[in-house]
Parts: structure tokens; sequence; C-alpha cells
């Protein structure tokens, strides 16, 4: 059987990728400003099955702003099928074909009141709230994986220079992995940030551990949609998350693609 590794390689040639972006709600236009090829998951054995709308179930490979890179226009939640792992194929394709960075972005909701919606947020930790993870069933010792500097100081000081140099705030702090799809009570709000939790969101903690497992350094970004539940009179809907991403997004647009410069 060929594998996605082979078929990717045979359709968007066999040069290395540097790094690998995984785009969250509102970014998804980001895919199509790659120059090279789109290539849809259904093609690729093992890539997940996306059901979220607003999402772009391809994979672009090519050059953006001067890096070959390898988008993911949309992930697979844990909560479209209860499988925290549903992203490990896709990242172990992206380590064969030689990436040795992985950036990922969501939308997040806020439990902080100076990052706002519109605002973005730096991931400094993450809490798994959830308490599921995607190494549950690996048979070999590599499963232990050390998470103490799990989200990449390098990466994260790059994009901190990158965003000052766009003159974007770009605070930092703690995102909390809650399993969704139903949004979080105000009483569970109240405790995240007891925890010590600043942002909390449907994704982003199973892959940031998926990519550490396979010796990827990451970095992740939160686009700010909404106020968590509780902390304002917004009504909270997906439908507010695709609406309101988009604002976050253009900032992360700039940030990124200065961050891609600096890399070159």
């Amino acid at each position: 059987m060929t594998t996605a590794t082979e078929i990717i390689r045979a359709r968007a040639g066999s040069q290395p990728i540097r790094m690998g972006l995984i785009l969250g709600s509102g970014l998804g236009h980001l895919a199509h400003q790659v120059e090279g090829i789109a290539i849809p998951y259904a093609d690729l054995p093992g890539f997940p099955h996306v059901s979220v709308s607003g999402h772009n179930p391809h994979l672009h490979i090519g050059l953006l702003n001067g890096v070959r890179v390898a988008v993911f226009g949309a992930r697979e939640h844990y909560y479209e099928n209860g499988n925290a792992a549903a992203m490990r194929p896709a990242l172990e394709a992206l380590k064969q074909l030689g990436a040795t960075d992985l950036i990922v972005t969501n939308a997040a909701g806020s439990m902080r009141p100076d990052i706002p919606p519109g605002d973005l947020m730096l991931l400094s930790d993450h809490i798994n709230y959830n308490g599921r993870n995607p190494l549950i069933g690996e048979p070999t010792d590599a499963r232990f994986v050390p998470m103490t500097e799990a989200h990449s100081p390098r990466l994260r000081q790059a994009l901190q220079e990158a965003a000052a140099a766009e003159n974007i705030p770009l605070k930092e702090g703690v995102y909390c992995w809650y399993s969704g799809p139903s949004f979080e009570t105000p009483a569970e709000i109240r405790m995240l940030r007891l925890l010590g939790g600043d942002a909390v969101g449907m994704s982003t903690v199973p892959e940031v551990i998926l990519a550490r497992f396979l010796g990827l350094n990451v970095a992740a970004i939160s686009t700010i949609t909404n106020m968590a539940a509780g902390m304002s009179d917004e009504a909270i809907s997906h439908e507010h998350t695709k609406a309101m991403a988009p604002l976050g997004a253009a900032k992360l647009e700039r940030i990124l693609r200065r961050f891609l410069l600096a890399m070159q």
C-alpha cells in the first residue's frame, strides 16, 4: 500500500519540508497563499476525517514567504470521534518529509480581561484538562515524553520578535484543553482560572504532545474569539467563533509571514 508520505513526494517533489503549520478557525485562506500543490486529505492514507464547518481538509505543500512548508488546512478534533491521536499519521508524515518545527494555531476563549476578542495569545504552556493523551496505546518507552518545555522557547522568542516587528501585541499564557463539543460552563471556567489557565479551547494539546513525541519543536498561538463563559454577556456559539476568528487571524497571518521571512 502506498503511504501518505510517498503520495506527497510523488505530487509535491522530494525537497525537504522546513516547517509544518496547522491552521485553526479563520486562517484557512493562508493555505491558499502557499505556492505549490494542495492534496485532499481523502487522498492520503491515515489522514484525519474532518467534519467541522469552516475548515479546509487539504494539505498544502510549497513555498510561503520563501520557506518550504506543509500547511494543514484542517485538524480532526477529539470531540469528532473521541480519538486524541487522530492527527498522529499526519504529523508522522510531516516528520518523514523532513520538518523540524511545527506551528499550531487555534481559536480560543479568553479567561483574562487583558486578552480580549480579536487579540492573540502565544502559548507558554498548557493544561491537559481533558485528561486524554494521544500516546495511550503506544507500546514503546518513547511514550514517556518529557513536557517541561513542550512549547519551544526558541520558537516562542522568534514569534515574539516577529510580532514586535509588526507592532502587534502578543501576550503569553496557559491554554487549557477542554474536550468539547459543548462549551464550558461558568463554573468550569472559574475552576480553570483557579488552576492557572488563561485561555480555553478544544484542540492543540494533542498535537503538541504528538509533536514532542516525534521530535518536532512546537509553538502555538491562539486567536481569541470570545471571552469564556460567565465573563461577558456575549452569546458563545460555533457560528460566533467563525465570525470572530478572522479579526485575530489577520494579525496572526502578519506575524507568521514575518516569522517565516526571518527563517530564510
